[in-house]
């Protein structure tokens, strides 16, 4: 039996009402998504503000500890080797700890250990030497650590066993400590292989990670 007019205008208006229905649940869909992507977008941005927020903070602290020094080495000049000290002594009490948790046993702290070269060439001088039976540390100390200062002391340690032979079948280590460390110094010596060691409040902390592998020189 062919359909009528009635059952054909009957059946477009069932279509309509359904697709006005998917219509409505469409929007409805898109109504929460874009709700829900709002308060993500804001949740983002807050914790975008918060970082930031800290970083400046961060920042500042970094930037008057900075001045700080740089205000003293001026003042007193000659002192600026005091204040190498000074890390010298803050680090020194601190390594036997913080070797010990990554495992390695501390017998000896030397301060100013200094090689002279037979040969002609310029000797050099190691702040801090830790050592136990089979493993030593060359420790580089100073109150501001610069990208110079990390290259200098992985030239002193290529130069180390040859000046000091008796130390020639050690597993030799390096590290360098410092109260202001910026974060791209600091990065850089992580990716030589160097422990890395600051200032945190009022202790010395290692800022490697687990997965750091130390280079043996």
């Amino acid at each position: 039996m062919a359909p009528t007019y009635e059952d054909i205008l009957t059946l477009f208006r069932e279509v309509a009402e359904a697709q006005k229905e998917t219509d409505l649940k469409f929007q409805e869909t898109r109504r929460i998504i874009n709700e829900q992507s709002q308060k993500t977008d804001l949740k983002f941005q807050e914790t975008r503000r918060i970082i930031n927020e800290q970083s400046q903070k961060t920042d500042l602290k970094f930037q008057e500890t900075d001045r700080l020094i740089r205000e003293l080495s001026r003042t007193f000049g000659g002192w600026s080797n005091r204040l190498g000290e000074f890390v010298e002594e803050m680090v020194r009490p601190a390594v036997v700890r913080l070797f010990r948790s990554r495992g390695l046993e501390v017998h000896q702290v030397m301060r100013d250990v200094t090689a002279i070269d037979d040969n002609g060439e310029e000797g050099i001088e190691v702040d801090l030497l830790i050592t136990n039976a089979e493993t030593a540390i060359g420790v580089e100390c100073k109150s501001r650590l610069t990208l110079e200062d990390v290259q200098e002391h992985l030239a002193r340690l290529e130069k180390f066993k040859r000046l000091f032979p008796q130390y020639a079948g050690y597993r030799l280590m390096g590290a360098v400590a410092a109260m202001v460390l910026p974060d791209e110094v600091a990065r850089f010596a992580y990716r030589q292989g160097l422990f890395v060691l600051a200032q945190s409040g009022d202790a010395i902390l290692i800022r490697n990670d687990d997965r750091f592998t130390p280079k043996e020189w």
